[in-house]
Parts: C-alpha cells; sequence; structure tokens
C-alpha cells in the first residue's frame, strides 16, 4: 500500500523518450487546431512574425560609375 501511494503522487513515471515525442507532438496538434478555431485568441501576434525586412538593391555599379 505504502509503495502505491508513493509511485502516483510523489514521484513522475519514467517514460520512453518515443512517448514522450508521440505526447508532446499530440500537445503541440492540439494546440495548433484550437489557434486555427479560434484565431482571435492570439491577437496581433501574426504580424509579429512576419519579417517585413526588403533587400535593397545593389546599387554599386551606379555609384562607382560601373564599366
Amino acid at each position: 500500500m505504502a509503495d502505491e501511494t508513493n509511485t502516483e503522487g510523489q514521484q513522475p513515471k519514467k517514460i520512453s523518450l518515443a512517448d514522450a515525442i508521440k505526447n508532446k507532438l499530440a500537445q503541440k496538434k492540439q494546440e495548433q487546431a484550437a489557434a486555427q478555431s479560434n484565431p482571435q485568441l492570439r491577437g496581433g501576434d501574426s504580424a509579429v512574425m512576419k519579417s517585413q525586412h526588403n533587400k535593397k538593391p545593389n546599387n554599386q555599379r551606379r555609384r562607382t560609375g560601373g564599366s
């Protein structure tokens, strides 16, 4: 009896790496599904994630006279 209560609440159960990865992937899929169903919750985060840097043209030939 003492062993059963010790393993249930106090020490985390050891799981294999494959099981841990599967659990993490399932959790990630659930979060993505929740985010797609409720886009209002994220607010403006999607705009922050996108980069708006544009590549400037290389005008070295124009500055130096080009050949």
